[in-house]
């Protein structure tokens, strides 16, 4: 059984939730991280309490309102600066980029089918432990980069997944799977409604990667062609 390493701020938060009658977990990045041996960089909780009831639950600590219109607030505890996001699901995505409206969802589930790939669809608690719904597990296994559910509607929903999907693959040193990079080359034109910041971000992380040279999959897939032209 996995058992992951906590830091203290981290498990007292999700203590802290518990108690106050939530539901809260370790979610995303710092999960696929410590599955792979790595120390997580930060950490982020998914909780069921309403950003309202996470603000009592914290009441006299400080937290930071940093996207509170999604449901994320952000607490500032032992040194660390720890996200706690409502459950939620995603409206329509009008602009490729950003759903229209955010909903407040039930369940752990209905958060973890939002995700943009696997092995970020994935939460820890302390006593329940991992919670995997997605083979996010076996892909890192597999050493691949796979989208949650179907890869044309995760695209479409926001098109900088897919410069992420390079990107991820890029800093781990994994392959994009065959339906994920069919997707890529389908949806490339998409990139189109992406910003240029944001897509210099992601193109910055994947140039001081271990494999820069993955850049050859977003010019196999179309997307240099959206973005980087020269390169072509």
């Amino acid at each position: 059984m996995f058992t992951m390493t906590m830091p203290a701020p981290a498990r007292e938060a999700i203590e802290t939730l518990n108690q106050n009658g939530h539901a809260a977990y370790l979610v995303g990045g710092c999960v696929r991280d410590s599955l792979r041996g790595v120390v997580p960089h930060d950490y982020d909780i998914t909780t069921s309490a309403r950003p309202e009831e996470v603000a009592v639950a914290f009441r006299g600590r400080t937290l930071i309102e940093t996207g509170l219109k999604h449901g994320t607030q952000t607490l500032h505890s032992g040194g660390m600066n720890l996200e706690i996001t409502t459950y939620r699901t995603d409206g329509a995505y009008e602009d490729h980029r950003h759903p229209a409206a955010v909903t407040f969802a039930r369940t752990l589930e209905e958060d973890l089918a939002r995700r943009d790939f696997t092995i970020n669809a994935m939460a820890y608690h302390p006593q329940c432990g991992l919670v995997d719904l997605f083979g996010g597990m076996e892909d890192i296994g597999k050493r691949i980069i796979r989208c949650v559910g179907n890869p044309v509607e995760r695209f479409t929903e926001d098109a900088l997944r897919m410069l992420r999907a390079v990107r991820f693959s890029a800093q781990l040193g994994f392959t994009v799977e065959e339906n994920t990079k069919a997707a890529l080359a389908r949806m490339s034109g998409n990139l189109e409604h992406v910003s240029a910041e944001r897509i210099q971000t992601e193109l910055v992380k994947l140039l001081v990667s271990d494999h820069p040279d993955y850049l050859r999959t977003a010019w196999e897939t179309g997307l240099t062609r959206e973005f980087l032209p020269e390169f072509d």
